[in-house]
């Protein structure tokens, strides 16, 4: 919206062209959700405090400290986030791109999957919300349409293609079934993000740092002349998502003052399903799927610690983590609940930096 109405201005006000840059907007994205989030965050938080009550319900088989230092914390702080990206990307991002559009839809969409099993969860007071089967059928349907815009609006054979990183020229075709493989990767990415949102702090700054790695990888994939000079694939539109990166850069750093131990409000499903979504659809779009493996590695163990915990479990009665998720693991094993979160954070900014070396290393 301001991107229209300043750009239009430029015959009068020349200065007003700056706006025309992704890098101008991408900034102006972050400061606005970032502020949005300061100005109605203390709302938000009294007003779920109140319609809450007790607040999110705790695990009975998690750790049992959490019982006592959390009981009573509002959850669904995804709603200050998701409003904060929404209001930026509209304001600062080019509303005529189709990739904004299709991103947007899917956060959206995942966060009103997750707003539901909150909504659920606290009126039942039970940590369980809906049921599984629907929960990732209604998650899958909505990437699936994601990808199929992906799909249409992209250059084939591109758009239907998996890209492989430190390769410049090696595409693997899947065709029409590459819908499966970028479903795949969005419902992987919101669900990772969602297993590992389980401490004060612990999700919302990996989620910034892989936010930050693909706004400049889209910045990058989206410019014909960067492009050709890394060896990248070139997405013709793609690098509009950078201001939706940067309007979740904005709302995380916004978050992340309530959210910081002892945290005042949870993100919950509402949030870490639709952030998680974002991340998987962006990589989606910008052809960088197997990379968010990389830069979203602390998601990818943390997931992978389940998976393995309930295979060991139920094969040979035995467990290999003291609890999983692997932040749980580690709480058990008496580790403070700030060394583990900033541990994990260093981890996160480590893997961003491996794998935003693929871009050169071709």
């Amino acid at each position: 919206m301001l991107y229209y109405i300043l750009t239009h201005l430029t015959a009068e006000v020349s200065a007003f062209n700056v706006f025309r840059y992704l890098t101008t907007r991408t900034g102006g994205a972050i400061i606005t959700a970032l502020l949005w989030i300061f100005l109605f965050g203390p709302w938000i938080i009294s007003h779920l405090k109140v319609k809450q009550g007790k607040g999110q319900p705790i695990r009975s088989d998690g750790p049992q400290r959490h019982i006592v230092e959390k009981q009573g914390t509002p959850t669904m702080g995804g709603l200050m986030i998701l409003s904060g990206i929404f209001v930026s990307t509209v304001l600062w991002a080019d509303l005529s791109n189709l990739y904004v559009w299709a991103v947007l839809f899917v956060t959206m969409g995942f966060g009103a999957i997750g707003f539901y099993d909150d909504y659920l969860k606290v009126t039942r007071a039970s940590v369980h919300g809906f049921s599984s089967k629907l929960r990732l059928a209604s998650e899958f349907i909505i990437a699936g349409i994601a990808v199929l815009c992906f799909m249409w609006i992209g250059e084939k054979p591109l758009s239907m293609s998996l890209a492989l990183p430190f390769a410049k020229d090696l595409l693997i075709y899947f065709g029409p079934f590459f819908i499966v493989i970028g479903v795949l990767v969005i419902v992987g990415s919101g669900n990772a993000v969602n297993i590992t949102d389980g401490l004060d702090g612990l999700a919302i700054m990996p989620v910034m740092i892989a936010a930050g790695s693909y706004a400049l990888i889209a910045y990058l994939v989206g410019n014909f002349v960067f492009s050709e000079y890394l060896q990248l694939h070139f997405v013709r539109g793609t690098g509009e998502l950078a201001v939706i990166c940067g309007a979740v850069v904005g709302a995380g750093l916004g978050f992340l003052w309530f959210n910081a131990p002892p945290a005042m409000i949870f993100m919950g499903d509402t949030g870490s399903l639709a952030l998680g979504g974002a991340l998987g659809a962006i990589a989606v779009a910008v052809k960088h799927e197997i990379v968010l493996m990389i830069i979203g590695g602390l998601f990818v163990l943390e997931t992978v610690s389940v998976i393995v915990q309930v295979i060991s479990f139920k094969t040979t009665g035995k467990r290999v983590f003291a609890m999983a998720p692997l932040h749980h693991h580690y709480e058990q094993k008496g580790w403070k609940e700030p060394t583990i979160v900033i541990r994990f954070w260093i981890i996160a900014f480590v893997l961003a930096l491996i794998g935003l070396s693929t871009l050169k290393l071709r």
